[in-house]
């Protein structure tokens, strides 16, 4: 199973590493680390390998310590500190390498330690550190008025021509909000994870009579005016939009549809 083809590979790594002088860590994260509950055939390697400071650029520059696990059919350095990579029996993987003085800082969720140098001791490597993004709002008030003038300057938008802008203030920027007006009053009992950096991963397991609205608010750029209609009609079932803006942005929408037939 390819289950056990993610762990086999998180732990051959860790091994190998090991056996690598100024290697000081191995901290698997996500549906590998500390969610192992969620782990499934469609799951990743992620992981963050800390070293002392002199190793990090060899590490870096030169993956042969990663490609003797398992020969790669392709690596793209994304950032300064790591790859996106994909093994040839198609798994993929994203990886940091961080210095001894630099781990600390870092933003990570809760990890699983896979190796640890005996000598090397930090409390802190499978803490979750560093600046969180904020993805939620701190009030349902303010994020349902910053969908409601999202939907209504991205209807302005639409009418004047400028389709793309419309078509991503309405579903991408009104939809995060709705987003997290949904978090912001979820009172559920549910075992379903959420992730501290994304509001939508694993919405369709936590909100799925929410998601079945999906479709009509999702409905695509030739199809704007549905879109609308539907963050617009949600909205309204969760918060007290104001009258007068909501009889503008139905307005709008309406006169959308005329100019079509």
């Amino acid at each position: 199973m390819r289950e056990t083809r993610l762990i086999e590979r998180i732990d051959a790594i860790g091994h190998h590493l090991s056996m690598i002088d100024g290697v000081l860590a191995l901290i698997a994260l996500g549906s590998i680390g500390d969610e192992r509950f969620r782990l499934d055939r469609y799951s990743d390697l992620d992981f963050f390998v800390v070293v002392e400071d002199d190793l990090k650029p060899t590490l870096i520059d030169d993956l042969s310590w990663l490609s003797y696990i398992h020969p790669l059919v392709y690596a793209f350095k994304n950032t300064k500190d790591g790859y996106k990579v994909l093994f040839a029996d198609h798994i993929y993987g994203e990886f940091a390498v961080f210095k001894r003085s630099e781990i600390d800082h870092v933003t990570q969720a809760k990890g699983r330690m896979i190796y640890q140098h005996p000598d090397y001791h930090n409390d802190r490597l499978e803490q979750e550190k560093g600046t969180i993004p904020k993805l939620k709002k701190d009030s349902v008030e303010y994020a349902a008025n910053e969908a409601l003038t999202n939907i209504y300057v991205g209807l302005q938008r639409y009418h004047r021509g400028e389709k793309l802008s419309a078509h991503r203030l309405v579903e991408v920027h009104a939809l995060n909000q709705i987003l997290s007006i949904m978090h912001l009053i979820d009172d559920e009992d549910t075992d379903v994870a959420t992730d501290l950096f994304s509001l939508d991963r694993r919405l369709e397991e936590r909100y799925p009579e929410f998601s079945k609205r999906l479709p009509e608010m999702l409905s695509g750029y030739a199809r704007f005016d549905r879109s609308a209609e539907a963050i617009l009609d949600f909205l309204k079932t969760i918060y007290p939009i104001n009258t007068y803006m909501g009889l503008q942005c139905t307005s709008m929408i309406k006169d959308l549809r005329e100019a079509h037939v």
